[in-house]
C-alpha cells in the first residue's frame, strides 16, 4: 500500500484504542476528530459493522508551520489514523502516508513536514 503505514496486532480493540491515543500524544499529536464507524453505520444504515475507528490526529506545531506556508494545505489535514477489528480478533492499524498526501502541493517544505509526520505516526503505531 503506497498511501499508508499499516500494522496488525494481537491485542484487544479496547487496548489498541487506549494505546494508540497514548502513543499519539507521546509523539506530539492530539486527536481532534473521531468517527466510530460501527456506531455511525448502525445509526445511519441500520447495519452491524465490526468495530472500526477513524482518528484525526494533529501535531499543532507542524500544522501551524504548514498553514503558514500554504493555507490550502488545511484540506489535507488532519492525518487519519484508523483501526479496525478483524474476524480473528486481531486489530489492524493504519496511518496515512503524509508525505504522499503532501506531494500534491508541490511544495518542498510541506513535503518535508510530511516526511517528519510519517516518522512520528509510524513510531506511534509501532509502540502499540
Amino acid at each position: 500500500m503506497k498511501y499508508a503505514y499499516q500494522k496488525t496486532v494481537s491485542i484487544s480493540f479496547e487496548d489498541v484504542d487506549s494505546k494508540i491515543r497514548s502513543t499519539l500524544a507521546e509523539n506530539g499529536f492530539g486527536v481532534i476528530t473521531e468517527i466510530d464507524i460501527k456506531k455511525t453505520f448502525k445509526e445511519k444504515l441500520n447495519i452491524d459493522y465490526p468495530r472500526f475507528r477513524i482518528l484525526g490526529a494533529c501535531n499543532p506545531e507542524l500544522a501551524e508551520k504548514a498553514l503558514k506556508m500554504q493555507s490550502e494545505v488545511a484540506m489535507l489535514m488532519p492525518c487519519n489514523v484508523v483501526y479496525w477489528e478483524n474476524k480473528d480478533s486481531t486489530v489492524t492499524l493504519s496511518a496515512i502516508d503524509a508525505e504522499q498526501q503532501l506531494i500534491v502541493t508541490e511544495h518542498d517544505d510541506l513535503i518535508q513536514i510530511g516526511k517528519d509526520v510519517n516518522i512520528m505516526l509510524k513510531t506511534a503505531i509501532d509502540r502499540v
